[in-house]
């Protein structure tokens, strides 16, 4: 299936909050907007990283140069409720900002352009943007706010604020949810802080139930065999509820607890850890992490702007996996209970699914 944008959209500008501006053309819903901008280093799976609710609150720049040559697939649901191609039910992030928008799609599962997409659903988009520029900025500079404005109104008060924002509370369910329902089922119970929905078909895949509870919901007076705590955007400084109901979940210590990207985070700060903002975060699919203790290597898809401190472990915990380019953490595991994390994304989708087999190691505990 192939399709041509005939209409060429206005002229845009992003500016970032030290004063860069760069200017572009827009190719999706045109209003003015706000965020962090942050840099995504993939190839593919725009569909995915769109509709994964960590981006919640951020511009999104793709610094791979054609964006759009595949389309966008149908958003329908599966039988357990859950969208089949995308990761949840809408697109999540503020703005999609890249260098050569193609107007001409063509992949067989497209059902309509990347452009009718984000108009569709009200998300800017531009094009014309020297992604490498601007990536090199953010990268010097680490991650800044940022705005796009329309021509003529390069001057409209628009500002948002990111840091300290609890986006996780914008995107978590907001009642319990049960999937793949069975009185002989393991249960596991999954606290939603924005959670991608692969992570919930990896769990499925598993046969077993998974029982999905909003960020800040006292699950503890439910029965389980095993917490999942998941992904989610912004600073998990702001999510001291989900915090104080994980340290109460850990009073059993043969409760077996995985947590993936935000849920890393979490575990980490429920066993008394730190967690520090990264200069420029990693979001792509080719982050190489080293399992502690061992030779192993595995190339990982990831998002997230946060890490957990590795000095602030206490003494029962470790390290379980380290980023091979700058060191920092990505995972931790307790040394006598079945308690671990990983920064990353096993799930993937999209991205390399190398470390699927975590989630064989959760179930196998339950």
């Amino acid at each position: 299936m192939s399709n041509i944008q005939e209409n060429k959209g206005k002229k845009c500008s992003l500016i970032l909050s030290d004063g860069t501006v760069f200017q572009g053309t827009s190719f999706g819903y045109e209003k003015a907007v706000a965020g962090e901008v942050v840099f995504n280093t993939a190839m593919t799976g725009y569909p995915e990283s769109l509709t994964d609710p960590s981006y919640a609150g951020q511009l999104m720049v793709l610094t791979y140069p054609l964006v759009g040559n595949y389309g966008v697939p149908s958003n329908h649901n599966a039988e357990s409720g859950l969208p089949v191609f995308m990761e949840s039910e809408k697109i999540h992030a503020e703005a999609l900002i890249v260098s050569d928008y193609s107007e001409v799609y063509s992949h067989w599962n497209a059902k309509e352009s990347l452009s009718d997409w984000l108009k569709r659903e009200q998300i800017p988009g531009i094009t014309g943007i020297d992604t490498r520029e601007l990536t090199k900025v953010l990268r010097e500079y680490g991650v800044m706010m940022g705005k796009i404005v329309f021509q003529g109104e390069e001057h409209q008060t628009i500002e948002a604020k990111y840091e300290g924002v609890n986006y996780v509370d914008k995107v978590s369910c907001k009642s319990v949810i049960r999937y793949n329902e069975g009185k002989e089922k393991k249960k596991v119970l999954l606290l939603d802080c924005g959670v991608k929905a692969n992570i919930i078909r990896c769990l499925l895949k598993r046969d077993v139930e998974v029982i999905r509870v909003p960020w800040n919901y006292d699950f503890n007076e439910l029965c389980f065999d095993g917490l999942f705590i998941s992904n989610g955007p912004g600073d998990p400084d702001t999510c001291e509820a989900a915090v104080n109901n994980i340290r109460k979940a850990m009073k059993n210590e043969k409760l077996p607890i995985f947590g993936i990207c935000m849920g890393n985070q979490l575990l980490s700060k429920a066993g008394g850890a730190s967690i520090y903002k990264l200069k420029y975060g990693h979001r792509s699919h080719n982050q190489p992490v080293r399992m502690v203790g061992t030779n192993r290597c595995f190339i990982t898809s990831q998002n997230h702007g946060y890490a957990v401190d590795n000095n602030t472990l206490g003494t029962d915990w470790e390290p379980l996996f380290i980023n091979m380019n700058d060191g920092s953490n990505e995972g931790i595991r307790h040394k006598k209970n079945p308690w671990f994390s990983a920064q990353f994304h096993p799930e993937a989708a999209s991205g390399p699914t190398d470390t699927e087999f975590l989630f064989d190691e959760f179930v196998k505990m339950l």
